[in-house]
């Protein structure tokens, strides 16, 4: 007996000591790429000003500069300097997304709310191009997942096609508003919705079967119920809705967050299907998968339209979230997800921080 409570106090000490390494080893790769940027800022400074008074020297005029001239010319050149090769900003994204799969299908989250906050706050891109890639990120993920779940009923056409239609018009205003304000505004508000975003994944518990008594004449109207096969036990579960109009009212804001900032808006289709209009979790997490590939591919165009879609930033970004899902799926019979939904849960709000101070200049 105390042999076999030793192996089992040894097999539980070496799993957490398991779990901090992977945590660690998370949370190095993910700080790497702003290293990296602390590191070229210091080191192309130098060389900036060094070329900016070399320039001044050769010009043998009369003028001389004014100290404020010379210092705002200094930092914008330092600004524009980059000594990487071009593939060298490609290639990390396609690392830092590799990791970014592998947290977000083991926390049950979309990619894409990872994708905007951490890209901006850690990468020298402007924040127009990170949402544009950040639409196409979260599109491949639903593209992928959405014709396997129609198949098996879990992704519902009479409950999506309405919210899509609201969430996708919305979606185009939202995509419209966010390239028309200033970026720092963006920013702003992009901090404060990740900080909301993280206290509600903190907060949430979504019901696996919400108890519906009486379905509303709204979702009754739209046809809002169905059935679906429960792959564990067999079973065949009949759904229904209700508060249907406060639903889709939600979906109005759902749809202008999604296109202002660039968001899968999966964290939050899945909390309004599941807990107030009484949509089964299995049924609200392929949903919104769905729903996901109408969304953001109207939110999508207007960035195609703009020009903020950049193919070395996209295809980067959407091979190493692919490729890291793939290795999160099989890593997710071994990991905890209470253990890395916690880590996420930090991770956002770090980044949603980040992203609200940078907005607000700080």
């Amino acid at each position: 007996m105390a042999r076999n409570a030793l192996a089992t106090t040894a097999r539980a000490v070496k799993a957490t000591a398991g779990q901090w390494l992977v945590l660690f080893f998370l949370t190095f790769v993910l700080a790497c790429p702003a290293i990296s940027m602390a590191a070229d800022a210091a080191a192309t400074a130098p060389a900036a000003q060094t070329n900016v008074v070399t320039v001044a020297d050769a010009q043998d005029t009369a003028v001389t500069p004014s100290p404020v001239a010379a210092t705002t010319g200094d930092v914008q050149t330092a600004q524009v300097v980059d000594n990487h090769p071009w593939w060298f900003w490609p290639v990390a994204l396609l690392f830092f997304c590799f990791i970014l799969g592998i947290i977000a299908v083991m926390a049950g989250v979309g990619g894409g709310v990872l994708f905007v906050p951490l890209v901006s706050g850690f990468f020298p891109f402007h924040l127009d191009f990170v949402r544009g890639a950040g639409l196409l990120v979260a599109l491949a993920g639903a593209l992928a997942a959405g014709p396997g779940l129609l198949r098996r009923n879990f992704a519902n056409l009479r409950l999506a096609l309405p919210v899509a239609l609201i969430a996708s018009a919305c979606s185009i205003v939202g995509a419209m508003l966010g390239l028309a304000l200033p970026p720092d505004i963006i920013q702003t508000c992009l901090g404060v919705t990740i900080l909301g975003i993280a206290v509600l994944l903190f907060f949430s518990k979504n019901s696996v079967r919400p108890v519906v008594n009486k379905q509303d004449a709204v979702g009754l109207a739209l046809g809002m119920n169905g059935v679906f096969l429960e792959p564990s036990t067999g079973e065949v579960v009949d759904w229904k809705t209700h508060r249907t109009l406060a639903g889709l009212l939600l979906f109005i804001v759902i749809g202008i967050m999604a296109g202002m900032f660039g968001l899968g808006a999966g964290w939050a289709n899945v909390p309004v299907l599941n807990l107030l209009m009484g949509v089964p979790l299995k049924v609200s997490v392929g949903t919104s998968k769905f729903l996901l590939s109408i969304t953001d591919t109207s939110a999508a165009w207007v960035y195609l339209n703009q020009g903020c879609v950049i193919p070395l930033m996209a295809i980067p970004s959407i091979v190493g979230l692919m490729l890291g899902s793939v290795v999160g799926v099989r890593l997710l019979a071994k990991a905890k997800p209470k253990f890395i939904r916690i880590m996420v849960i930090a991770v956002l709000f770090f980044s949603g921080a980040k992203a609200l101070l940078k907005g607000l200049g700080w």
